[in-house]
């Protein structure tokens, strides 16, 4: 099967999320200048360089509250956010706070959520992440859009990092323990509990 996605898609859902998995998911916490926290999932998420280290997330879509999601809005307004990762144990409270809430509601306590103050910025941290990392906003980049939909890459500079202590073994990180969660296609997810090493090839 072949098709042009601009054409339209012979499915009644659309795959193309489906077939890039698995995904990892960015759980964004920010600020407002208001002092609200907020706290929200997204699966458009990955490290993309490491010197300096950066992370890119997208935001895709509006807030029926605003003309932005409340975390861009936020990290517009402050150039900070921080950098959390739902795992086996907390994926229900991320589900809850993927819903659109207002501005002034905390997601960190809707979901049942224990803050950690971060140490380089203002946005809170989740206290249960195995892994923080505090972020300095670089740039924002408006992705192309098929529709009215406002598609908004955001690029930060990852400044602090927090481990924590239980998953470092023999000096090495032991990821698989973590028990990360990633999204795959439609309401589909999957839970890191397998590796295996390859080593990179020389000429």
């Amino acid at each position: 099967m072949f098709y042009e996605p601009k054409k339209g898609s012979p499915f009644k859902i659309d795959p193309f999320k489906s077939l890039v998995f698995p995904r990892p998911i960015g759980w964004i916490s920010s600020i407002n200048k208001n002092g609200v926290a907020n706290l929200a999932p997204y699966s458009y998420f990955n490290a993309v360089a490491d010197e300096p280290p950066q992370v890119m997330f997208c935001s895709n879509g509006s807030s029926t509250h605003g003309k932005y999601k409340d975390s861009l809005s936020n990290i517009l307004s402050t150039k900070e956010f921080v950098v959390n990762f739902a795992t086996s144990t907390s994926r229900n409270q991320m589900n809850v706070s993927s819903r659109d809430f207002k501005p002034d509601e905390d997601e960190f306590i809707l979901s049942n959520l224990k803050k950690k103050k971060s140490r380089l910025v203002k946005a809170p941290s989740v206290k249960d992440s195995p892994v923080n990392l505090e972020c300095k906003l670089v740039k924002t980049i408006k992705l192309k859009s098929n529709s009215k939909k406002i598609s908004t890459m955001i690029v930060g500079e990852v400044i602090g990092i927090f481990i924590n202590n239980k998953y470092i073994k023999n000096n090495r990180v032991d990821s698989v323990s973590m028990r990360y969660i990633a999204r795959m296609g439609y309401s589909e997810y999957t839970t890191i509990s397998s590796k295996f090493n390859m080593k990179r090839q020389s000429k």
